[in-house]
Parts: structure tokens; sequence; C-alpha cells
């Protein structure tokens, strides 16, 4: 699959194009070590200063295997994107194109300059359609276009790539301004629209607006790539609504060197788009076209609406939301709560019939939930994640901090000959502990002792361990979930007596589109909460400091 781009012979024809999966360095150093079809890695756009981008949601499906987003441009800014960047292992064969973009000629220049040192190749982002000021706003004038890309290509030694919106009546005269300009490469398309998705009569993306992205755009994308490999005869990374081996074939045909798979790997799991990406390499190698039964038009992204009937408060900053019917989730999924004008936010479901959930005032979100009124209404996205499988004869410990209760009860209700180990700070935090003792042994642990055992939950898990024949050992299932740091200390403990394949942890990363696809997510090992979680087996990596 050796591919000839930019000077450089790359392992594979294929990228993931800017902003999808590959977002976090974890990820791509994953994919460049296990994934050798992407010879062309692209990362999210990089600009001058941090941006937290848009709030949830972010990400829409409006039919199979189409979507709307706008995830609004989120990036650490320059400076630290570099410093993680740097650390990258970047393999002979492979190309690591860093996505700029900025809301200026100089701010370009100024991205440009920082990360050229640790890239192969720089795409300017001149077609983002849902960022006020920035991509397309600029990528529509030929001369800005043109003026961005020589600027640009005169403070720099690596290539250039433009990447084009098809949000314009003349792409080829857009791409020969780029040229122009300098370009080495061009990259199209980026999203069409921006188009717009409601559910119960509100719109779903808190932008109110997004670019449209899969099956849907594909015979645009096929136009404007054709349109620019007529003018123009630099190499084009091709990409919009690509799915199949068939997609890839007519991209080859169009004029494009490099094809870029995105919004076609939603809900897939890190296993599964290698499994995709192998399936399309053989699929070009003796011309088939299987890779298409891999995709996930099964997802589900609808909402379903649901009415709260009980707003119990804990203490001060906790409170348990009873709502008037059941749902449909395993032990170990989560589902999303979406408030329209509010936005959304993950949580596993403390119990299924009638659904409850327990929240924890950490934000705006939480905030407003904390004085949600009983009769309100609102809508659940889900069940996402992997159910959890503990084995038939397993015993199952349990170990949750904060509002990771939630996450473990419903599990050990479902499997049985359970221990739960929970802890807070003090008494008034603890809940649902009558529920919990009706279906497995409890452990509570407070830091002040006001109630159970004075100290932290891992104290309390070790000395029951040490209670332990290795023959019970070996027959203990580990669920750890709560704040990262509670979790690496129970992960620890539960190592100096088993094995890492007896321990599974979900940790409290944040989580945005739950469907794989913004890598908001990413573990330290480069895995997906969302999609290969939220339960992990293995000792949970600790995240690199930038």
């Amino acid at each position: 699959m050796n591919t000839e781009f930019l000077g450089k012979t790359v392992s594979g024809p294929f990228t993931i194009p800017s902003g999808i999966v590959t977002t976090a360095t974890s990820i791509i150093q994953y994919m460049f070590d296990h994934m050798p079809q992407i010879g062309v890695i692209t990362t999210k756009s990089v600009g001058p200063e941090p941006r937290a981008g848009n709030r949830e949601p972010v990400y829409s499906q409006y039919a199979p295997g189409c979507f709307v987003n706008a995830v609004g441009l989120t990036n650490p800014g320059a400076r630290l994107a570099a410093d993680a960047m740097a650390k990258l292992r970047i393999p002979e064969d492979r190309f690591l194109l860093v996505s700029i973009f900025g809301g200026s000629v100089e701010e370009f220049v100024e991205v440009a300059k920082i990360m050229a040192p640790v890239a192969n190749g720089l795409e300017l982002n001149l077609s983002c359609p849902h960022a006020k000021g920035y991509g397309m706003a600029m990528g529509q004038d030929p001369e800005m276009v043109k003026e961005v890309t020589a600027a640009v290509k005169a403070v720099v030694d690596i290539p250039v790539i433009p990447k084009l919106t098809p949000n314009t009546d003349n792409i080829g005269e857009i791409a020969l301004a780029a040229v122009a300009g300098g370009a080495d490469g061009l990259c199209a398309i980026n999203t069409v629209g921006p188009g717009y998705t409601s559910s119960h009569g509100e719109p779903v993306l808190s932008n109110g607006a997004g670019g449209m992205s899969g099956k849907g755009v594909l015979p645009i994308a096929l136009k404007c790539v054709r349109e620019i490999a007529a003018v123009t005869d630099v190499p084009i990374i091709g990409c919009g609504g690509v799915s199949s081996a068939a997609d890839t074939r007519e991209f080859l045909k169009a004029g494009s060197t490099i094809v870029g798979v995105g919004s076609a790997l939603t809900g897939m799991t890190t296993d599964e788009i290698g499994s995709y990406f192998n399936q399309l390499e053989s699929d070009l190698s003796f011309d088939s076209d299987k890779a298409e039964g891999h995709i996930r038009y099964d997802i589900d992204m609808d909402f379903a609406p649901v009415v709260l009937v009980e707003n119990k408060r804990v203490c001060d900053d906790i409170c348990v939301l009873t709502f008037d019917r059941k749902i449909n989730i395993q032990a170990g999924e989560f589902v999303f709560l979406w408030v329209p004008g509010l936005g959304e936010k993950p949580f596993s479901a403390l119990a299924d019939d009638p659904f409850q959930l327990a929240v924890i005032d950490v934000g705006i979100f939480t905030h407003e939930l904390m004085d949600l009124a009983v009769g309100t209404e609102v809508y659940v996205r889900g069940p996402h994640g992997i159910p959890v499988a503990p084995p038939e004869d397993a015993k199952i410990m349990a170990v949750a901090g904060g509002t990771g209760l939630a996450a473990v009860y419903q599990l050990a209700r479902d499997f049985g000959n359970a221990e739960i180990f929970t802890g807070a700070r003090t008494a008034e935090r603890l809940y649902y502990l009558e529920e919990c003792q009706q279906i497995a042994e409890v452990h509570v642990a407070t830091d002040d002792g006001s109630q159970g055992f004075k100290g932290v939950v891992t104290e309390l898990l070790r000395a029951r361990l040490q209670e332990m024949t290795r023959a019970e050992l070996d027959k203990l299932v580990f669920y750890n979930c709560g704040p990262a740091p509670m979790v690496h200390a129970a992960a620890a403990v539960q190592r100096e007596f088993c094995d890492d394949d007896q321990i599974f942890s979900a940790i409290d990363y944040l989580t945005k589109c739950g469907v794989g696809i913004c890598g908001a997510c990413a573990a330290p090992d480069g895995q997906r909460i969302c999609v290969d979680g939220p339960f992990l087996q293995g000792s949970p990596a600790r995240p690199e400091a930038n």
C-alpha cells in the first residue's frame, strides 16, 4: 500500500480528516503504531490561542451515515499543541499533517511558525463552515486564499496544503489561487453547509447549525476533487462521504493521491477501526468491496423524552433525579441527558427502572440540574459504550467515588456475588446506600470517620484483600469508577494482589460526542472512553503532562 506523497513514501493511501478521531496525541500515536494503512495522520486544527469550542451537543445524525457537527475549533492553542506533538514518535513511512487556522494572515503565520518544527506538513483550514470569522469566511475569497498560502509558505520549509471549502461557486478558481500562492498540495473538501438538525422542535447543536458530513456529501466531494484536478497538477487529499473501497476508487480516479475517511468511523471502537482499514486494504488489493460492512449505520443518536418526578437533594452539591419511566440500558453503558438551550452531558444511570441519575454540581450544566423542577421534560440519548461482561464464576469488587456509584450499582445488581466499596469526604455526601446494601455487601469509608471506616476507600479495600486466600483472589474482577486519583489509587492496591487483566476502570474523562468521533475522551493509551469503554481493562495509564 506504499504511496508517494509530497516526496515521501508513506505506508498507506488513507488519512483521517482533521477534527475526526485523531484529535489527541495519544490517539495519533496509537494509529502510527498500529494502522499502517493511514499513511497521513491529520491533526485537529490548531489556532493561536486556546479555544473551548461550542457546548454540547456538537454532533448530530440526521440520517444513517449522515451528520452535522459544530465542535467550534476546540484546541489548546499552538504552544501547548506543539509541546504535545513534539513527543510523538513518527515512523519514517508516515506523514504528520498538522492542521492550523487563524482569523487573519498574521495569525496563520504565527501558528505556522510554532507548529512547523513538529510537523511533516501544514494543512491550512480555510474551510470550516461554522466558526464565525474563521475557515470558510476566508476560504471563499481567492485573493485571501492566495495571500494566506503565500504568507505561510514564506516562513516554513515544509509542504503547505490548503483545505478548501465546497461552499463556493467555483472551487477551481480557489484551487488555482492556492497554487499561485505556493501550495504544495490541496485538500478537499471540508464539511458542507452549514446545515441544521432538530429534535422535539428544538435545534440539536448548541451552535444551532453545523457542517454536514457523511454519505450525503459524497457527490459534492467527488465533483470538487474532479474540478480541482482539472485545473491543477498538485497532489490532492480527497475526502467527504467515503465509506467503502468503491468510494476510494472513485476518489483516486477523480484525481486524489490520498483519500480521507472520516464520518464513516462513527461508533467504531479502536479495534473496529483497525479491522475496517485492514479490510479496505484487502478490498483495494483484491478488487473487492467488503469494508462498508463495518460501518455502523445502526448508530442511534435520537432523543427520547423523560419527565422528572423527583429531585432529591443529598447535600448542597449532590442530588438524585428520578424520572417517570424505564430506560433500556445495560450495566456499564451510559446515556446523555439533553436539556434544550442548556446542552447535554453523559451520565451513568444510577438505575434503569425507574431511570435515575446521581448529579454532582461541577459546572454550568450540572448546576442547573440541581434545581431542575419536577414535571420538566428533558431528553435521553443512548445507551452508548460497551456493557460489562464479567465471567460467570467471578466475584465482583466494585470501587466507587463521587458519581461512580452510579456506574457500579446496576452492575452489582445484575450480576450478583458482589462487594461495593464506596467513599466520600463525609457521611452527608453518601447516597443510595440502602439500595446497594440490598444487592451487595457494602464497605463505606469517609475521610472524617462520620460513617464507616475513617480514611480513604483504598485502605479499606487493601484490608479486605489481605483477608482473602489466593484462590479467592484469582476469582475477583474489579470495576473502578470515579475521579482519576481515586481510580489510580484503587488500581495500585489491586495490582498488589491480582493481575492487570482482572482490573477494569472507568475514569471521569471529558466525553462530548459519545460516538468516538471528536476524541475528547481520549485515554493516555489512545483508546476513546465513549466507544472502547467506559470500563477499560488493565491498570489505567496516567496522562502525560504537557
